[in-house]
């Protein structure tokens, strides 16, 4: 896809996206055999539901309909989320990883895996997991030393607030 076309499709397209509260995060147009595909990711702070995908689905479709931006070739349009792996590139991504675990590139060279505390406008407060039973130690990482982040997917990870009402229940089973 040109710069131009991609350049056409985020002004065409981001006012709509806006309207309905979400952030355009990413366009990119995919050739499938003979079929086009144009896939357009949405995000916000609060997350975006099947339903408010589907509003901005049918607006977005819309307004494709009504103009040449896609040219006169058949094409699906596909609208989603980052998923549950996105990798970080703008400030507000951070600020939406809070609490999350992230794998850090450093500048510096190396890696580091560590849990976002605090996001502000220098850099994150994070929390390194402790290894074989030490505990975890805080860090502060400035914007300027990450060259990559991308958020890690937790299978294991104890949930304070479901662990305390786990705690509730069993003391009202006991009594």
């Amino acid at each position: 896809m040109s710069t131009t076309q991609s350049e056409r499709l985020r002004e065409l397209l981001e006012p709509l996206v806006s309207s309905q509260g979400l952030d355009l995060e990413e366009i990119a147009v995919d050739t499938v055999g003979r079929k086009r595909v144009l896939r357009v990711v949405v995000d916000s702070d609060t997350g975006a539901d099947l339903d408010r995908i589907a509003d901005v689905s049918r607006a977005l479709s819309a307004k494709l309909d009504e103009t040449d931006a896609m040219g006169s070739a058949e094409y699906t349009l596909e609208v989603g989320t980052p998923g549950a792996e996105r990798l970080l590139t703008e400030h507000r991504h951070y600020v939406r990883a809070t609490g999350r675990l992230v794998r850090f590139q450093l500048a510096e060279g190396g890696e580091l895996v560590a849990r976002i505390l605090a996001a502000d406008d220098e850099g994150l407060d994070l929390e390194v997991p402790g290894v074989k039973g030490r505990k975890a130690t805080a860090r502060r990482l400035a914007f300027d030393d990450i060259t990559r982040a991308r958020v890690q997917v937790e299978f294991n990870r104890k949930d304070d607030a479901s662990d305390k009402d786990n705690d509730n229940d069993k003391k009202e089973e006991e009594a």
